[in-house]
């Protein structure tokens, strides 16, 4: 490798057993470039961290694999490296706009990460047009004396068209959503209903009048209930859909399955786990059709607490399909149609529902009233309107059920040994429990609990918010203060529900980490011992063996950490998309004025949402009034210098729209002239308040004195 023109010495790497690269050269870092937006960049390394100023980083592209050298410390004391060799190369396709100047084409990349342009050759930008979203593949990488080179395979289509976000998304993220040809003839070889073979030795459930209660856009049902009163108790049946029947061990709709890892969902879109012949034909709760379930019959007591749980495979026919919003109106007594019919059966529901809610509220599990938002969109799929999704009884008491038979699916693994993916959740970390607890005295609010609070202690703070105007500003920094859950097989118990053992069983249509779960019940369903990872079976007088579950510590140890990537892949994917079109749906709003409230406080500035349309914007710290202004961390403020004007979470203000950008997906506000301009100031008491808006007041209007002329 030639160096600014100069050959340098290139370290070993020393090999290993499995002929990979092992332990660097003495002196030397190991690690993947990560990029940032502002040209920079760092190699993810142990212990530390290496940054990359912005000529070093001409010579990679995020994702490369690299050996750095170490240098002193920078005046922020970071520490510098030096590329010395580029181990591997990330090879994956780039996605960007196709931009043609001068004579010359190249691709701006769409990842704010990848601040590098890729040039194009005439003979490889195809038909590619000026401004149009491409995918483009590497055919040289970036070197000391010139760019990265391209070639266009892929013509996503104009920047403005309607879902060309979408794809840019999904191939920015790297998100499968094509189907190879052995997975589609796969799925379509199942046929469109259940073989009356595959009924035989299941238990008969199809005259139990289950139910299936979605959202009214929902196209696949992977989940049906029934409830009836026994005694001062329940039983709850939980019926979900028997995918792991169907999707075996190491075939071509398994590897497929795994390597997604969950459903991708988009406003109107969604790329699935697993092919629509499965998802939304067989495999699918659609109501008056034979089905094969994987059932657990649940014992409630009076407490509302699990008694007894039971496993079967079975076969059931769901007796109606009702939206969130007509098991509403039924609970408050104003239902009609056939949803009218199902009352008896949603009333019990009901009942049951009150009982485990109360039972939640004594154990102490959190519950956030964060507002989720659907967009709507007009004809020509452009955002008409963003709306909160009203979230009532009905939604409450699915989510009940499905926690009920989540649990249960968790003790069964525990019980019977069984080595599998459990979803943890730990407690907060000792920094953010000591800022969460620093933010809240200044407010007056104490989190109990010492230093390891339970979920009970995390409950009663957010019981105290409930006719505070801020509630859900402080229950956003609750929630900032809690770790991320993730699927793992050691169990360390979920601490946001309060239970010691939690897992995801309900939704194996959609997450591959319930298909597990379903084989691994199914493996002891099936073999009627209690550790058996095996079913048995005779055919043609032979004796044979079908593997169900054949995973071991080491592989569910992989492939947990590939779905928490993939659940999180899927997460930022879909915020982009959204915070897209979020800002072409201001675009032609620039200018206009809003009601805001801060939503967040930074070194560089504030966040505020536009009251009414639930988008965030940021008023960058060189916009607020004439001042300096020192970040306060613990206190969530922005205080000026000279003014001593302070700038906190909550605060409501008149904002203007003054620029919005696409490619960085940035909203820029700046405060409204003084004269529109509403009161920014720390919470105060209404005395204080009115003191406060005088002094301000006669300061702007107070006249400058001007200096005596000698």
């Amino acid at each position: 490798m030639l160096r600014y023109g100069l050959p340098i010495k290139l370290f070993p790497i020393l090999p290993n057993k499995k002929k990979t690269s092992s332990t660097p050269a003495k002196g030397l870092i190991q690690g993947t470039v990560i990029g940032h937006p502002d040209g920079h960049g760092w190699v993810s390394a142990k212990p530390e961290d290496v940054y990359l100023n912005r000529h070093e980083m001409r010579l990679v592209l995020p994702g490369d694999e690299v050996l750095v050298r170490p240098g002193p410390p920078d005046y922020r004391g970071r520490v510098e490296g030096t590329i010395v060799e580029v181990l591997q190369r990330n090879g994956a396709n780039l996605v960007g706009q196709f931009l043609a100047s001068d004579g010359f084409s190249y691709v701006r990349p769409d990842d704010p990460r990848v601040s590098q342009d890729i040039y194009i050759d005439p003979a490889d930008q195809g038909n590619a047009r000026h401004g149009q979203m491409v995918v483009v593949e590497l055919k040289e990488q970036p070197t000391p004396h010139s760019p990265p080179r391209g070639r266009v395979v892929e013509i996503l289509g104009d920047k403005m068209d309607p879902g060309v976000e979408i794809q840019v998304a999904i191939r920015r993220f790297g998100i499968p959503h094509e189907w190879p040809k052995g997975v589609r003839k796969a799925a379509r070889s199942l046929g469109e209903e259940v073989a009356e073979a595959d009924k035989l030795n299941r238990l008969d459930l199809r005259n139990t009048p289950l139910i299936t209660i979605d959202g009214a856009d929902a196209r696949d049902f992977d989940d049906a209930v029934h409830c009836e009163k026994k005694g001062d108790g329940w039983i709850l049946r939980v019926a979900i859909a028997d995918v792991s029947h169907y999707v075996h061990v190491g075939s071509a709709l398994d590897q497929e399955a795994e390597k997604r890892g969950t459903s991708v969902y988009f406003p109107d879109f969604v790329v699935p786990m697993l092919p629509e012949e499965i998802s939304n034909g067989l495999c699918s709760l659609n109501p008056q059709v034979d089905r094969l379930a994987l059932v657990c019959e649940i014992q409630i007591n009076a407490k509302g607490q699990i008694s007894k749980y039971h496993f079967a495979e079975a076969v059931i026919c769901s007796h109606a399909r009702l939206t969130y919003d007509q098991v509403f109106a039924i609970i408050e007594g104003r239902g009609e149609g056939r949803a009218q019919e199902m009352q008896p059966q949603i009333q019990d529901l009901n009942q049951l529902y009150q009982l485990l809610l109360r039972a939640r509220n004594l154990r102490g599990a959190l519950d956030f009233g964060s507002t989720e938002t659907r967009v709507i969109f007009n004809s020509q799929r452009k955002i008409e309107q963003i709306v909160p999704i009203q979230r009532n009884d009905a939604h409450r008491l699915i989510e009940e059920c499905m926690l009920c038979a989540n649990i249960c699916a968790a003790d069964f693994l525990k019980r019977h040994e069984l080595e599998g993916l459990y979803r943890v959740h730990e407690s907060p970390k000792n920094e953010r429990l000591e800022m969460l607890r620093d933010f809240l005295s200044n407010l007056g609010l104490h989190l109990s609990g010492g230093e390891q609070p339970k979920p009970m202690d995390f409950k009663r703070l957010t019981d105290q918010l409930t006719n505070r105007p801020d509630r859900h500003l402080i229950e956003m920094q609750v929630l900032r203060s809690q770790q991320q859950a993730v699927y793992q097989p050691e169990n360390l118990g979920h601490f946001g529900l309060a239970y010691e053992a939690y897992t995801h069983f309900t939704s194996p249509i959609r997450r591959y980490p319930d298909l597990l779960v379903h084989r691994a019940i199914r493996s002891v369903i099936r073999s009627k011992r209690k550790t058996s990872l095996v079913i048995r079976f005779e055919e043609a007088g032979l004796l044979k063996r079908a593997t169900i579950y054949p995973y071991d510590l080491a592989a569910l140890d992989q492939l947990g950490q590939h779905c928490s990537m993939t659940e999180r892949r899927a997460e930022e994917a879909s915020r982009d998309v959204l915070q897209w079109l979020k800002c072409e749906f201001l675009l032609d709003r620039v200018g206009e004025k809003f009601p805001a409230i801060v939503s967040a406080i930074t070194p560089f500035g504030l966040f505020a949402e536009l009251e009414g349309l639930y988008i965030d914007g940021l008023v960058h710290i060189t916009a607020l009034p004439n001042d300096f202004y020192d970040h306060d961390p613990v206190a969530h403020k922005l205080i000026g210098r000279k003014t001593r004007r302070i700038f906190g979470l909550g605060d409501r203000a008149l904002v203007q729209v003054a620029r919005v950008s696409l490619d960085e997906r940035k909203i820029d506000l700046v405060l409204a002239d003084s004269k529109e301009e509403l009161r920014i100031v720390a919470p105060r008491g209404k005395k204080d308040d009115k003191k406060f808006a005088r002094k301000e007041r006669d300061r702007r209007h107070k006249p400058r004195k001007r200096k005596k002329q000698r």
